[in-house]
């Protein structure tokens, strides 16, 4: 199983966007994007290795915050609630 990551794009170079998420930068191929990407903009990144599509940035902070949550134990699992 795959876990997309919503993640900063920071800049972009060709078809590859350097990303932020965690305060960790990495360096993604978007040549899977359906449209455009720009810095500033937030991607979903699937197996640390390609954006797949833009995300709003309200949706990337509730999803950056429930896996914040998890990684700190303080979320009850999905379906459990």
């Amino acid at each position: 199983m795959c876990m997309a990551i919503p993640s900063l794009v920071v800049s972009l170079k060709g078809d590859f966007a350097t990303v932020e998420c965690f305060g960790v930068r990495r360096t993604v191929s978007t040549v899977l994007m359906p449209e455009p990407v720009f810095p500033g903009d937030y991607v979903s990144v699937l197996a640390s290795a390609y954006a797949v599509g833009k995300v709003s940035p309200e949706t990337a902070a509730a999803s950056l915050a429930y896996i914040q949550g998890v990684l700190n134990d303080e979320c009850v699992p999905l379906g459990l609630q």
